[in-house]
């Protein structure tokens, strides 16, 4: 049997332990956040998706009191990195800025693709977006789209995207589908290559995102003909949207969104969400979108978010069956 200053010294030091263990139970339970967040990127740097995250990263670092650390994990149109943080703790710590070609298109471009946009994330918030362009190499005998619409049915037009499977490749189809022009889809590997190629005049045009063509268009080696919006951009504010120009249909928007793995708690959810809020309404973060081509986008909420990754999924989702896009 334990004699008195025994079983005392016992039930001090289970005290004792037990006290310890409360602080270690706190510990483990620190606020979120309590560590640097990755932000995973699914393409190489000097990409609009790169761009935008960098953009970001600096003033959400700031609103989250922890670093936000730009991770670059490029391959297969922005797969791998995208697979990368669904396989990820659910835990706010992992998180990926994404755009509609791996969210939205490359589940019915790619076959068998490793992850289920909306069973494999939660969604936070879209932060940015660009419209594509339609630019022409300012050789070919076209002022407006228009004028490109009815010289691609006298002749076939060449159109350069950056690859195939992705926005821009699905942007062309829907410039073939809605005009009727006899239109002939040339991919590259990646936008350089592409815009390369048509600033040499060996394609007519090409349909990228704003941002990689605005350079080439305000020096006068590439004619801006149309962005695929429903509104001008302020960017380009003197080239007519697709609708101006008679094709109300050809919209083709890139929109950059933060994801999270599923079961991601909604707390943490939350406070991510109001923390990129705070960063991308700085005027900063929109002054350097603005100059970077982009625009700023956020949804009212993370279940708005979420209606919109179902809508796009649908659209998209039908544009590439229609059209039998594939990756390559």
């Amino acid at each position: 049997m334990l004699g008195p200053l025994t079983r005392r010294g016992f039930v001090c030091a289970a005290a004792l332990l037990a006290g310890f263990g409360l602080v270690a139970t706190k510990a483990d339970a620190a606020p979120f956040p309590s560590q640097p967040i990755k932000l995973v990127v699914g393409f190489p740097p000097g990409g609009s998706n790169d761009v935008v995250a960098r953009i970001i990263a600096p003033a959400f670092s700031e609103v989250m009191g922890v670093p936000v650390v730009v991770d670059n994990r490029p391959g297969a149109n922005a797969t791998i990195g995208t697979e990368f943080v669904a396989r990820s703790a659910p835990d706010g710590y992992t998180i990926t800025l994404g755009s509609a070609s791996p969210l939205a298109i490359s589940p019915f471009t790619y076959p068998n693709i490793p992850y289920d946009t909306l069973k494999d994330f939660v969604g936070i918030t879209t932060v940015a977006m660009t419209p594509e362009l339609v630019a022409i190499n300012p050789k070919v005998e076209a002022k407006t789209l228009q004028e490109l619409v009815a010289l691609g049915k006298k002749r076939q037009l060449t159109v350069s995207s950056s690859g195939n499977g992705g926005l821009p490749h699905l942007a062309i189809e829907l410039f073939k589908t809605t005009s009727g022009a006899d239109v002939l889809h040339v991919p590259y590997k990646g936008a350089g290559p592409a815009i390369v190629d048509t600033v040499g005049g060996h394609v007519d045009a090409i349909i990228v995102d704003i941002a990689g063509l605005l350079p080439l268009v305000k020096e006068g080696k590439l004619r801006a003909l149309a962005v695929t919006a429903d509104q001008r951009s302020p960017i380009l504010p003197d080239v007519p949207t697709t609708a101006d120009a008679g094709l109300p249909k050809l919209i083709a928007v890139n929109w950059f969104g933060i994801m999270a793995p599923a079961k991601t708690p909604p707390d943490v959810v939350q406070k991510l969400y109001e923390g990129l809020v705070k960063a991308v309404n700085t005027p900063k973060v929109k002054e350097q979108l603005l100059n970077a081509g982009m625009e700023p986008m956020l949804m009212s909420s993370p279940a708005a978010f979420q209606t919109f990754l179902v809508s796009e999924l649908d659209r998209w989702g039908a544009i590439a069956k229609a059209s039998n896009a594939r990756s390559d």
